[in-house]
């Protein structure tokens, strides 16, 4: 009986992804592999070839003590640290896998810059000077670096390996331009301004601003998530305290779903149903420890909240990833100096401390064919 079940719900599956058609990407953009769900790649195990050997790590930056704490995910101990570039912001696996970079964006002075770590040994090399690197996307063919320079409302397309500019796109009614997410052909992505309320459409292909879409009662819209049938850009707003629905192709907000005080980063599940959203405890931008910090979950299919998690005693998760069976959620905890480890079935937490401020940490390995970027938006 089970395996009949299990063998009509495959086929269902199949007969779906075949109605759904191919999708037309951009060239040198790996296919999709199904058209209903662009997240089947990073399922539980699908770990490719090219993370064969790296260590299992998380990688922690900590944006006030710029440098990066290294944890052993087996037992929850820190393993390592070292020192990077000027206020880290994201940890960053590389489109192709081979590298980590470690954002150091240096807030207000030009002294920004890339360090990259190998993710074999866990160890840093040489940074690389570079303007304001708040955040770092990959185009999805994998022949750029976008480079989130925030403060000059501006992406930086640069060579994805030596980080040497090739062209630009601004973005002038974009204030605080910083996180994304693409469409599933790859020709464009969305991208969110956080000073201004607004989101910006940027054509990939004939690389312009396509438009802006003001949220309706957004004040500080922050990460931004696509739905696996790549329709719906979910996007988490620190100040409305929740996540605004939008279709991608049409560039219109359709909803709003709350979720808790301080709505900041977006995950998905590793069986792309569900979507963890880290609450951040506070609509300020430095705010205070021990606050009303939390994860809700949402499910994809019905757009609602399924379960609530709370931190006892309070805190103040950001942004961070899942582990590669899928097991934990693991996040920075920003105003309270540690990370969290959500167990993604129970939501129980556990805390370890870390350095000054911890931002955008990376779970490594993950499973996938490719890294999108931030801290690991992965295909």
């Amino acid at each position: 009986m089970n395996f009949r079940f299990t063998a009509l719900l495959s086929a269902v599956a199949c007969q779906a992804a075949f109605a759904a058609g191919p999708v037309d990407t951009v060239p040198g953009m790996p296919a999709v592999t199904d058209p209903t769900n662009l997240y089947s790649e990073i399922g539980s195990g699908k770990l490719s070839e090219a993370v064969k050997g790296h260590l299992p790590r998380v990688y922690v930056p900590n944006l006030q003590s710029n440098d990066v704490w290294v944890i052993d995910p087996a037992t929850l101990k820190v393993v390592d640290k070292f020192r990077v570039g000027v206020n880290p912001q994201h940890v960053v696996p590389s489109w192709d896998l081979k590298t980590l970079w470690v954002a150091n964006n240096a807030e207000n002075t030009p002294n920004g810059s890339l360090t990259p770590v190998d993710p074999r040994t866990g160890k840093p090399g040489k940074a690389i000077k570079v303007d304001d690197p708040y955040n770092m996307y990959f185009t999805p063919d994998g022949k750029e670096a976008i480079v989130v320079a925030e403060a000059f409302k501006r992406l930086d397309f640069r060579d994805p390996k030596t980080m040497v500019m090739k062209s630009s796109i601004d973005a002038p009614e974009c204030d605080g331009i910083n996180h994304a997410d693409f469409s599933i052909d790859g020709k464009w992505a969305i991208f969110t301004c956080e000073f201004t309320g607004k989101l910006v459409k940027i054509d990939l292909v004939n690389r312009k601003v396509m438009g802006y879409l003001k949220l309706s009662k957004g004040k500080m819209p922050q990460d931004i998530r696509v739905s696996p049938d790549g329709k719906t850009f979910y996007v988490a707003d620190m100040m409305a305290d929740g996540v605004f629905v939008v279709d991608g192709p049409s560039f219109q907000e359709t909803g709003f779903i709350k979720t808790g005080k301080g709505t900041h980063g977006l995950y998905p599940s590793r069986d792309g149903k569900s979507l963890y959203v880290a609450n951040r405890g506070s609509n300020k931008i430095h705010g205070a420890a021990r606050g009303m910090g939390s994860v809700s979950v949402i499910d994809f299919a019905t757009q609602k909240v399924v379960a609530q998690w709370p931190i006892p005693g309070g805190g103040s998760p950001d942004m961070g990833n899942v582990s590669d069976d899928g097991k934990q959620l693991w996040l920075s905890g920003r105003y309270d100096n540690v990370v969290y480890v959500f167990d993604t079935t129970s939501g129980k937490v556990s805390i370890i401390p870390v350095g000054k401020e911890p931002h955008g940490l990376t779970v490594w390995p993950q499973p996938g064919r490719y890294s999108l970027g931030h801290t690991g938006n992965m295909r």
